[in-house]
C-alpha cells in the first residue's frame, strides 16, 4: 500500500512542478493595471499575492506599486504607512535597478501624482513625465492603453502631451 502511495505520489509530482512553473511564468499586465485603476482593497491584496509568486525579474516593481496602491485603500493610518513604506522601498530599489523601464516612470508618476503631502513622494514628476512622454510610442499597446486610460483623470499628464 506505501509502495502504491509513493509511486503514485512520484509520478505526479512532475505534472504539479510543470503546472507551477507554468502558472508562475503568466503576468497580465492588462489585469494589473485594471487593479491598480479600480483600487479594490480585495483585488489589490489578490493581484499582490500572484505578483509575488511570479518568477519575474521586475516583480519588486510591480509589487512596490501594489503595496502603495493598497496604503491607499486601508483604514488604520499605522497601517497605511506601514504599506506605503514597504512598498516605496520595494518600488525604489527596482526603478534604481533597471532606470530604463519606463513603465516603472509610469508607475511612479501616477502613484506621486496622488501621494498625500506628508509622505513626501513627489520629486520627480516632472522628470517622470518628460520619460514617459518621450517613449510612449515604443511601449507594448498594454501599457500604452493604461495610460492613455490614467490621462483621463490626471492634473499633470494630458493625452495630448503623448502625441
Amino acid at each position: 500500500m506505501k509502495r502504491r502511495m509513493i509511486f503514485a505520489l512520484l509520478l505526479l509530482m512532475p505534472g504539479a512542478i510543470v503546472l507551477s512553473k507554468n502558472n508562475q511564468q503568466k503576468f497580465d499586465k492588462a489585469a494589473f493595471y485594471m487593479v491598480m485603476d479600480r483600487g479594490n482593497l480585495d483585488e489589490v491584496s489578490s493581484e499582490i499575492d500572484v505578483v509575488s509568486a511570479l518568477s519575474l525579474a521586475d516583480k519588486d516593481g510591480y509589487t512596490g506599486a501594489l503595496l502603495m496602491r493598497k496604503a491607499g485603500l486601508v483604514k488604520r493610518p499605522a497601517e497605511k504607512l506601514k504599506l506605503f513604506k514597504a512598498g516605496r522601498i520595494k518600488f525604489d530599489t527596482a526603478i534604481s535597478a533597471d532606470k530604463d523601464n519606463v513603465e516603472f516612470h509610469f508607475l511612479r508618476f501616477a502613484i506621486q501624482e496622488h501621494a498625500p503631502k506628508i509622505v513626501k513622494y513627489h520629486a520627480d514628476l516632472e522628470a517622470d513625465k518628460k520619460i514617459i512622454i518621450r517613449a510612449y510610442k515604443n511601449l507594448s499597446p498594454v501599457v500604452q492603453h493604461a495610460i492613455m486610460d490614467y490621462t483621463r483623470n490626471s492634473k499633470l499628464l494630458r493625452a495630448q502631451d503623448l502625441n
